[in-house]
């Protein structure tokens, strides 16, 4: 369905628009739990790795660079040594907090939902008879 826009204003459906840069950058699941785990203060990059069971330290690092490069986490370097670094949210972070925690809210409250019709369209993709390919 078309839809009308203010001249200029983004529309993340067109293709060369600049906010689908944005959409892939938030519509990621570890920037979701990134989002939700720094929103009570800076962390270390250790304790985030802890609280993302399965994430790896390379995934880690490259989430945590593209939120910093949009702005949405800062990175502060205590100059100890070794060197303590933190990760916080900034202002710009802090307004994806809810829209975060709900995404992350609605799939543990329906991931049981989401199995079931995952079980039952493979059980029918398994009964379903299969084409011969042409000889």
């Amino acid at each position: 369905m078309p839809r009308l826009r203010a001249r200029g204003a983004a529309d993340a459906y067109l293709r060369e628009c600049a906010s689908r840069k944005v959409l892939d950058a938030i519509a990621n699941k570890w920037t979701c739990l990134l989002v939700d785990a720094l929103q009570d203060g800076p962390v270390r990059f250790g304790a985030l790795r802890r609280r993302l069971d399965g994430i790896t330290q390379k995934s880690l690092t490259q989430t945590l660079r593209a939120l910093e490069r949009d702005g949405m986490v800062i990175r502060t370097v205590y100059p100890t040594i070794p060197p303590r670094v933190e990760y916080a949210l900034t202002d710009l972070g802090h307004s994806l907090v809810t829209l975060m925690e709900g995404i992350r809210r609605w799939s543990e409250d329906h991931v049981s939902e989401i199995m079931a019709a995952r079980e039952e369209f493979e059980r029918r993709a398994a009964e379903e008879p299969r084409p011969v390919p042409p000889i």
